[in-house]
């Protein structure tokens, strides 16, 4: 053995004797050493067809009473069929044979509020369906199945080489991937995806099947569904029912299919048993779904803008609109109605991030970062392979960070505010056929019918009252918080010619553009294309937002780009050599809304000095919260009528109807919906949310106070049956007591 190249099992002796004799190290850092790179019982996002190699032998030892085979087979049914990519954004899972679905109540919000109106209204009353005639459509809305996956990082890396551009690497990469998917053989009704894993170091083929008949089922009424709304998102102890239902339907034999009258509820090739007999603290439980993304890896220098540039200045912008909408929303039911699915995305990622921000900081995140590195940093600098290739992987990407900086602050202002500011969006929809045109004029009307369609369904939530007082809020932020290079030159002479006032330019800007009104903007695009083209120009809203989408894109967006392919190249590297240089450890790959299993033991978690919470609520929280009338904490007389006679039917313990539990299960967004399962593989519980203490878990995952929030599937039960009284879809579910041995 070459000096300086460590046998595996000489790694921790070695570093032993360097951290004793070595004044920077200390004890604390040995012990640091220890506890980082084992693996953490509960930390992990890992692929389902990888566990028997990588998890399975941990997964037992902490319970799980299945095998890898169960969870994950190609050859016959197994969990994974049962699990859903519901809508790309959220998890479902199938839990009858007549194709009976399961999600989140904050997944289906959309759905449930495109069904409403202030005279009908689902999101205040809820909706549920005693037969298959009164389920409703949803177009657009879909589910997508995992059928299998494959290791094809050889053939999408094929010809790829080192000295490539990011941008020349992209190109062959995308050339290969095109070239795999038109040779991979599949059925005419089955789709291909291939993702990137490990920061571009490994590649992996899906094959999906999607069905795009899915009807709303079932929804408690929000005061259920999103009990504690914006007080209690994101927090624990936690009180809410947040489930939604739907069902899939399928053609004739079985297969996906556009809406038709004449489809028929779809056949599963598995559907989840449901356990009646909920969880105790250090149960074994797993979650299965799609989490969308997760950053683990990154440098300290990463984590650190993060932590005290973007995430805040996020926070700030997403504080304005919001007390924007909330003025409205409570003097307006009509308007509550308009936005109460845009108020509840905004305030999610607020509380998220500021979330984030404190679990960060009170788990000392960034030293954390700063111990690995230095273990890191020595074991390359110990090994003259490694040393070659990745003795400055750190320092380049703490000064590439550096550089990109006041570039991403600019792009996360840009791309906060604009979205919010519907008018711009309705503008940018308004540009994107324009362009359309110019590329090809022969298709004028085919592009006007699909911006008109698309429009409809913007102008249902719109209210330019609203949306005048957001532009007036989060302009004035553009303008003022960020460097003037980055600032419209149309914006800033509307402002000299108004002294400055942010009032003035909004109700003059809204007064004379068309774009807040769907029967100007028709009335505008029915003139000749030419004609309607320069008048769309011309609008005062559609200068706007093409000046500040010119300044973005000349201002910003060039160093942003050549600064994020440095840190690309660079973060893959440093990927690579994280791989190599710790062989101890198992490494999961970061989030992508991809299939991912995650598993972990019911607990509950010491949230800061002398707050200690335990890991089950009851509906006796739900009424200690209740106030009548409130905005948050009322909830239906019939709820409180079956609670004080105590009318729970079997789903109560002792008396006591269980509503939400927490485990140490790793998760994150798009894992809302994925099904909480037992030792067994059988649904105990609805994954919906994470403690507040614990949303950095995207970043830097601490088991200390790391934590998903679940509702017990038995509360939802009890909702169904007793409040809703739907006992027909009681009737489709397999009900089972596993811990009686009734499986």
């Amino acid at each position: 053995m070459r000096p300086g190249i460590l046998a595996p099992t000489d790694n921790f002796l070695h570093l032993f004797f360097n951290l004793v004799y070595m004044k920077k190290y200390t004890i604390v850092l040995l012990l640091f050493v220890f506890s980082t790179l084992r693996s953490i019982a509960d930390e992990g996002m890992w692929l389902p067809q990888l566990l028997q190699a990588l998890n399975e032998k941990q997964m037992k030892k902490m319970g799980m009473k299945i095998s890898a085979a169960d969870i994950y087979n190609i050859s016959k049914s197994s969990l994974k069929d049962a699990i859903i990519s519901f809508g790309g954004f959220c998890t479902a899972e199938v839990i009858s044979d007549k194709g009976l679905i399961l999600t989140n109540h904050h997944c289906g919000l959309d759905a449930i509020q495109n069904h409403s109106s202030v005279e009908n209204n689902y999101i205040q009353k809820g909706f549920w369906a005693y037969n298959y005639g009164q389920e409703l459509q949803n177009p657009g809305l879909f589910a997508t199945f995992i059928v299998r996956i494959e290791d094809v990082s050889k053939q999408v890396l094929n010809e790829v080489t080192s000295t490539m551009s990011e941008k020349e690497r992209q190109s062959q990469i995308d050339k290969n991937i095109n070239q795999l998917k038109k040779d991979y053989k599949k059925e005419s009704f089955e789709d291909i995806l291939v993702r990137s894993f490990f920061d571009g170091n490994k590649y992996f083929l899906f094959v999906t099947e999607t069905y795009k008949d899915v009807r709303l089922v079932g929804a408690p009424p929000a005061s259920i569904g999103n009990f504690g709304k914006d007080t209690d998102n994101w927090m624990w102890p936690r009180h809410t029912g947040d489930f939604s239902m739907f069902r899939i339907y399928a053609d004739k034999n079985n297969k996906p299919a556009a809406y038709s009258p004449d489809n028929v509820p779809y056949t599963p090739k598995r559907s989840l048993k449901i356990s009646l007999d909920g969880t105790k603290e250090g149960d074994f439980t797993m979650v299965f779904g799609f989490p969308s993304r997760t950053t683990q890896y990154l440098p300290g220098a990463a984590v650190k803008q993060i932590m005290q540039v973007n995430d805040p200045a996020k926070i700030g912008i997403r504080a304005k609109a919001l007390a924007v909408l909330i003025g409205f929303m409570r003097k307006d039911e009509h308007i509550k109605v308009q936005y109460t699915a845009k108020y509840a995305s905004i305030e999610n990622a607020y509380k998220k991030w500021q979330g984030e921000v404190l679990g960060l900081t009170s788990t000392n995140a960034l030293q954390k970062k700063a111990d690995y590195e230095n273990i890191f940093q020595q074991r390359v600098n110990a090994n003259p392979e490694w040393k070659s290739k990745y003795a400055n992987v750190l320092s380049e990407l703490s000064a590439a960070y550096q550089k990109i900086e006041p570039f991403a602050y600019a792009r996360d202002y840009y791309n906060e505010i604009m979205p919010k500011i519907e008018l711009m969006g309705i503008a940018a929809d308004l540009n994107g056929m324009a362009n359309g045109y110019q590329k090809e004029p022969a298709s004028y009307q085919k592009l006007k019918d699909k911006l008109f369609a698309k429009l409809e369904e913007t102008f249902k939530e719109y209210n330019a009252g609203v949306d005048k007082k957001m532009f007036e809020s989060l302009i004035e932020m553009y303008v003022k918080d960020q460097k003037a290079a980055n600032v419209s030159p149309y914006l800033t002479g509307l402002l000299a010619a108004n002294n400055q006032s942010y009032t003035t330019i909004a109700e003059d800007l809204y007064s004379k553009t068309a774009f807040t009104s769907l029967d100007k903007i028709k009335a505008l695009l029915n003139a000749t294309p030419e004609e309607a083209i320069i008048a769309m120009k011309n609008d005062p809203a559609f200068m706007l937002y093409s000046d500040m989408q010119k300044t973005y894109s000349t201002s910003v967006s060039p160093g942003l780009n050549e600064n994020q392919a440095e840190i690309n190249k660079l973060q893959r590297a440093y990927m690579q050599a994280q791989l190599e240089v710790f062989k101890e450890k198992n490494f999961y790959p970061d989030a992508n809304s991809t299939l991912r299993l995650t598993y972990g033991n019911v607990k509950g978690y010491r949230a800061r000095d002398a707050v200690k919470y335990d890991y089950y609520t009851y509906m006796d929280g739900i009424m200690e919260k209740y106030k009548p009338g409130d905005y948050e904490f009322d909830v239906p007389q019939k709820l409180i009528d079956l609670y004080n006679k105590k009318d729970f039917g079997p789903y109560a313990v002792k008396g006591r109807q269980p509503v939400c539990f927490i485990a140490a299960n790793h998760t994150t967004g798009g894992n809302s919906g994925s099904p909480a399962l037992d030792a067994y593989g059988n649904l105990v519980g609805l994954n919906f949310d994470r403690v507040w203490e614990g949303t950095m878990s995207d970043i830097n995952y601490d088991p200390s106070i790391c934590r998903n929030i679940m509702v017990d599937i038995r509360y939802v039960l009890f909702i169904i049956d007793k409040f809703a009284e739907a006992k027909n879809l009681i009737a489709e579910m397999n009900l089972v007591h596993p811990k009686q041995g009734k499986k």
